[in-house]
Order: C-alpha cells, then sequence, then structure tokens
C-alpha cells in the first residue's frame, strides 16, 4: 500500500484553480485599494469647505485703526459664527491666535500646528488632529498683520469626520456591492471558457476510443489545438512503432513457418520411412543420419529468424543498447569461435588486420549485435567457399582502422564462386539464394548483416575480391564511424 501516492488531479480542475485563486487572491487587494481610494475622495470637497472658512476667518483678523496700539482684534460676526454651527452631522471648531500666542476667539483645546513646521502666510494647510478623544480634521493659516516686524497671527478650523466616514460608506457600498455580483459571474465565464476551452480533447479522446484495436493509423491533428499538437506528434510516433513491431512479428511468424515447413515435413518423412516394416540396419542409419540434418538445418533456421527479429525489434523500439566496443576483439572472438567448423570443412579461416591495442578501433555500438553481424559474415563465407582437403579454401576478415579519418572497416573476404553483379541487392533479401549454389543455409545471414549495420549507422559494401580471376571469390566491407578516443579505463575496485 503506498502510502504517500500522489492523488491524481484533473487538468480542467488544475487550470481553473490557477485562474481562480489569483482572483480571489486580488479581491482583497482590491477591496483595500478601494477603501483607500474612498477615504481620498471622500475628503477632498469639505477639505475644500475647511480652507474656504479658514480664509474668511482670516479675513476677520486684523489691527485696530490707532496702529495696533489696541492689540489684534478679530471681529466675528453674528451670521458667521452661524454659519459654521449650521452643521448637523458634524462639529465644527475654530480658533484664532494672535502673534504671541495670545488667545483672541473659538476653541482653547483646540490642538496647534507642528512646532517643528515653518510658517508660510496665507498658505492653507490641512492636517490630522484628535479633540478630546475625536478624531477632527484642521485647517490653519497663517495671517501677517500690518505691523512692525510683520508678525503672523495663526486662524484654524476644525471639524469632525462624520459626514467623511458617511460619504467614504457610501463610496465603498457603491463600488463593493458590484462585485459580489460580478466575482461569481467571472468564476462562472472562467468556468464556461475553460469548458469549451478543452472540448477538443474531449473529441480527441472519443476518437481514440471509437477506433479498432487494429487500427494504428496516425491521428489527424484536425480540431487539435496547437498546445496538443506535439501530445499527438507522440502518440503518432508511438502508434508507428508499435506498427512496425506488431509487422515485424507477423513476419517472422510468417518467415518461421515457411522456412520450418521443409525440415519438418523431411522429418516427418524419414521418421515414416524409419517406421516401415522390414527395414534394413543400413536404412534406419541413413533415416536417422537425414533426421540430424533436417534437425540442424531447422534449429540453424530458428535461430537466424531470432536474431533478425531481434536487430529488426532493436530498430523499432529505439532502445539498443550502445558502448564503446572494440571491434578486433569481437572479430577475432568470433574467428576463434568459428576455427572448428572451417577446419572441419577444410576451410583456410584466419585474422589480418589491426591490433586491438591499436588506435581507432573503437566505435559505439552494441556488442552483442556486433557479434552476431561478424559470426554472419564468416558463416556465409564458409558455407559457400568450396574447399577440400587437397585444394582448401580461404577466408580471411580483418580489421582495418583510420583514426584520422575516423573510419573503421570491417571486411570478410573468401576464394568462393562470388555473387554476381545483378543479384548482389537480392541477396541481402530474406531467404533469397544465389541459383545454382548448393551450400546448405537459411537466406537470413546476410539479412541479418544488413539490418545490424543499419542500426549501427553503417554501409555494407559487396564487391569481388579478386577481379578477373576465376573463381573470383567475395568481399564483403562494413564502414563504421570510428570514436574519436578510447573509452577511459574503470578504476579498479
Amino acid at each position: 500500500m503506498k502510502i504517500f501516492q500522489r492523488e491524481q488531479r484533473s487538468l480542467f480542475g488544475e487550470i481553473l484553480d490557477w485562474m481562480l485563486t489569483p482572483l480571489l487572491l486580488l479581491w482583497p487587494v482590491s477591496l483595500a485599494l478601494t477603501w483607500l481610494v474612498a477615504q481620498g475622495l471622500a475628503n477632498k470637497p469639505f477639505d475644500r469647505a475647511l480652507e474656504y472658512n479658514a480664509h474668511a476667518l482670516a479675513q476677520l483678523v486684523g489691527v485696530p485703526a490707532d496702529g495696533g496700539k489696541g492689540g489684534v482684534q478679530f471681529n466675528l460676526p453674528q451670521p458667521a459664527s452661524e454659519i459654521l454651527r449650521a452643521d448637523d452631522s458634524d462639529i465644527v471648531y475654530y480658533q484664532v491666535m494672535g502673534p504671541g500666542g495670545e488667545f483672541l476667539s473659538g476653541e482653547r483645546e483646540l490642538p496647534e500646528p507642528p512646532a517643528e513646521e515653518t510658517p508660510l502666510p496665507g498658505e492653507v494647510r490641512l492636517r490630522d488632529a484628535e479633540l478630546r478623544g475625536v478624531d477632527i480634521r484642521v485647517a490653519y493659516i497663517w495671517v501677517r498683520l500690518p505691523l512692525q516686524g510683520g508678525p503672523l497671527a495663526l486662524v484654524q478650523v476644525a471639524e469632525t469626520r462624520e459626514k467623511r466616514s458617511v460619504l467614504a460608506t457610501e463610496i465603498i457600498k457603491g463600488v463593493m456591492l458590484p462585485q459580489f455580483v460580478i466575482l461569481p459571474l467571472a468564476a462562472l465565464l472562467v468556468w464556461l471558457a475553460l469548458a469549451r476551452g478543452i472540448k477538443p480533447l474531449h473529441r480527441l479522446e472519443e476518437r481514440i476510443r471509437a477506433r479498432r484495436p487494429e487500427d494504428l493509423s496516425p491521428i489527424n491533428h484536425k480540431d487539435v489545438p496547437l498546445e496538443v499538437v506535439p501530445l499527438v506528434d507522440s502518440v503518432n510516433d508511438l502508434l508507428g512503432r508499435l506498427g512496425d513491431s506488431l509487422a515485424t512479428q507477423k513476419r517472422f511468424l510468417a518467415d518461421a513457418a515457411h522456412q520450418l515447413k521443409t525440415p519438418l515435413a523431411g522429418l516427418r518423412m524419414q521418421a515414416e520411412l524409419a517406421q516401415r516394416e522390414g527395414v534394413s540396419t543400413e536404412e534406419l542409419r541413413q533415416s536417422l543420419a537425414q533426421i540430424a540434418r533436417s534437425s540442424i538445418r531447422a534449429t540453424h533456421t530458428v535461430n537466424q529468424l531470432l536474431a533478425l527479429a531481434r536487430a529488426e525489434s532493436a530498430g523499432v523500439g529505439r532502445g539498443l543498447a550502445m558502448q564503446p566496443c572494440n571491434l578486433v576483439r569481437i572479430v577475432t572472438d568470433v574467428v576463434r569461435d568459428c576455427l572448428p567448423r572451417a577446419m572441419d570443412k577444410h576451410v583456410d579461416l584466419g585474422y589480418d588486420g589491426a591490433e586491438s591495442s591499436a588506435t581507432g578501433v573503437w566505435l559505439q555500438g552494441n556488442a552483442t549485435l556486433l557479434t552476431e553481424l561478424v559470426r554472419n559474415l564468416v558463416d556465409n563465407a564458409i558455407n559457400y567457399t568450396p574447399s577440400s582437403s587437397s585444394r582448401p579454401g580461404m577466408v580471411t576478415v580483418r580489421v582495418l582502422a583510420d583514426p584520422f579519418g575516423q573510419v573503421l572497416l570491417l571486411q570478410e573476404e573468401d576464394s568462393g564462386p562470388g555473387v554476381p553483379e545483378a543479384e548482389r541487392e537480392l541477396v541481402f533479401q530474406p531467404f533469397y539464394r544465389v541459383l545454382g549454389s548448393e551450400a546448405d543455409g537459411s537466406g537470413l545471414g546476410l539479412p541479418i548483416v544488413l539490418e545490424i549495420a543499419r542500426q549501427h549507422g553503417a554501409q555494407v559494401v559487396l564487391e569481388d575480391a579478386h577481379p578477373g580471376q576465376q573463381p573470383p571469390g567475395a568481399r564483403f566491407s562494413v564502414r563504421f564511424t570510428a570514436l574519436r578516443s578510447p573509452p577511459s579505463p574503470k578504476p579498479a575496485a
């Protein structure tokens, strides 16, 4: 049981979360910004009224006609006083202070301006303050008096913030209430748009589900969003590789059935002959020998078919494990393994070429498949090279390295009858046999060589080993790309 198994999520839910989450997070930010803007909007008209009242009261500050001998005067007419007190929601205060800080009129407890502030005559300034525990808004102005030295008088007008709060609340209500309707509507529209946006995925799913199991044709890009096209291409690539794999399997089964039919029929016939009454010991021995030869042929055919299927499957699956390989070591090992069979047929098998320690004999490849390639070349040469004890055939395998050109050449050369030029392409087709050849074989060795070479990006060339001579012989050349440098030796454990 997987305790920490990750829950599988829906693509629809994932996209919806990423779209709605920022919207929900930004909504409180929008509320805060709206509150600040509403406060600013609510302050502006009332601040202008305070500034007007401060200017009006400043005009009432003056000196008597005797040149200031009677001190600074402030005369507030009764209509003006009534106007200041006419507000039903807020309380309005005023204060007038003389040049020496003496109190002239108004509210004595009204807080004074900050001491560090530089007075500027004629300029109305605004500030927030507190009077008897109540928040107030204050407008104040310094008035220059027509006296010697130009002393300054202070005029302040203040009011409570009730009307401002009410107006700010109304503004917020007017802005916020529609948002409670707009937000769910926006979420609904996002959901509908997302549902419509992923409809092509649902149609693609339906098209794939409606397919027959044997239908491996590419999926059409019609009605598929551009973002999903790479996914469809990957699926089409997978379908193509799967189709190739199935085709390889079908071909293998068909070839196996076709090639095994003859040796199995021979085995059955020889078994029936051995079971006849009155069969002599010599006839029985011949039947058993024929059965042994047919079984060997069938086994060889099966092994060749498996090798060809393995090589083709490696290319179809694109999972061929590649690593640095020393071609000289692979070739010498194969030659050593094939020596007993060559000696039985009186074939002179040998190696001639670069040493395993030479430069440029390494390539990037699969050692198992490369061994199969070399083995099939050598087996093919041993099978098709006429040889006897009095006149032995010659088979030579060589590896030639060109470290400067990064070319690694594998050659197999024999003294056989060669291959006519018109049939040199046909011999690489499965089960093709050169006409007139009595050699025992399945016709799969060279196709295996060609397929493995193709997997390694190599070229196979067939030509006469000794042009103009009889027999001309055959020379198979496989051209690989060599590694620039041999792999570093692994440290000892």
